[in-house]
């Protein structure tokens, strides 16, 4: 296996990857200018540079996806799941969405989240239902979090982090799924969660995610080690697109919204999630910027923090 460099955060702040600045009182993942500030108020000595890009990322929001008491409408997760996929394809069938996906020779591997804010059992249920629906035998649909011979074992990934905070990387969701694949998840914490892009390009992990399904029906922004139930609240939402890298700057622009909104004021994460940037500037592997990421929103609208 190749190691790569490790960045640290003097390195971030440099300028050698991204950076990312607070912007209009909620994050934004953008680069810097030259004397610039990067989220932790240390200065930018230069503006990394690259080839604009561009990447899509749907959300669809449902008012009912969740019951008084937090537990989830799983008519209405079914028929937000079908949209949201057929959005991010852009094909006319759920199953025809998930079939330009996945093939039925594929080994289907799924990667949700156990930790802190799980990712919905009901939410992982339904993709498995829907698979087999489609014609995947329900023999080649595994689930794929934990060590490396997991992913090893699959042909294709789909990705289902939960919207969170994490107190140890900042942000807890797309780019730090795969962190157990690297056998040495400690490496990643703390300022090196700028680093975490580098999980996704392991031999047996690079290429394979077909998509990225951030469940965002209860989202948690603040950061643990234990979810505080203050820090919760019924976004009721599903957020997807194939690119880990807008996700994870979508997904980010929400908490750091609901932290403002909670506080009446910019509440910066910490660590800072430099790794959402980094993914994008440093490794390439997709868009971290707000003003190249094209939103679709559908349904619920009220309190979007988009």
């Amino acid at each position: 296996m190749t190691i790569r460099r490790i960045i640290t955060r003097r390195d971030f702040v440099r300028g050698t990857v991204g950076t990312m600045t607070i912007a209009a009182g909620a994050a934004s993942v953008t680069t810097a200018a030259v004397g610039g500030v990067t989220a932790s108020g240390e200065h930018a000595d230069q503006a990394p540079r690259r080839a604009p890009k561009s990447a899509r990322v749907v959300v669809v929001r449902h008012a009912e996806a969740l019951n008084d008491a937090h537990g989830v409408n799983l008519p209405v997760l079914d028929r937000m799941l079908a949209d949201t996929v057929m959005r991010v394809t852009g094909q006319k069938t759920s199953k025809d969405a998930w079939l330009s996906l996945v093939k039925p020779t594929d080994t289907v591997g799924l990667v949700p989240t156990s930790h802190l804010n799980p990712t919905h059992r009901e939410l992982v249920e339904a993709v498995r239902k829907v698979l087999v629906a489609a014609g995947i035998p329900a023999e080649r649909i595994v689930e794929a979090q934990g060590s490396i011979d997991k992913p090893r074992a699959c042909t294709a990934l789909i990705a289902m982090p939960a919207l969170k905070a994490h107190w140890l990387t900042g942000l807890g969701t797309s780019l730090k799924l795969y962190i157990m694949y690297s056998g040495r998840p400690s490496s990643y914490h703390n300022e090196n969660n700028v680093n975490l892009a580098d999980t996704w390009l392991l031999p047996d992990v690079k290429g394979k995610t077909r998509l990225v399904l951030l469940d965002a029906l209860r989202p948690l922004c603040d950061k643990g080690p234990q979810p505080d139930p203050r820090y919760m609240w019924d976004y009721k939402g599903l957020i997807a697109s194939t690119d880990p890298v807008a996700v994870d700057a979508v997904g980010l622009q929400i908490i750091m919204e609901k932290r403002k909104a909670i506080r009446g004021e910019p509440w910066p994460l910490s660590p800072p999630p430099l790794c959402v940037a980094a993914a994008d500037e440093r490794f390439g592997l997709g868009t971290s910027r707000l003003d190249e990421i094209t939103i679709e929103k559908a349904g619920w609208a009220q309190d979007i923090l988009l």
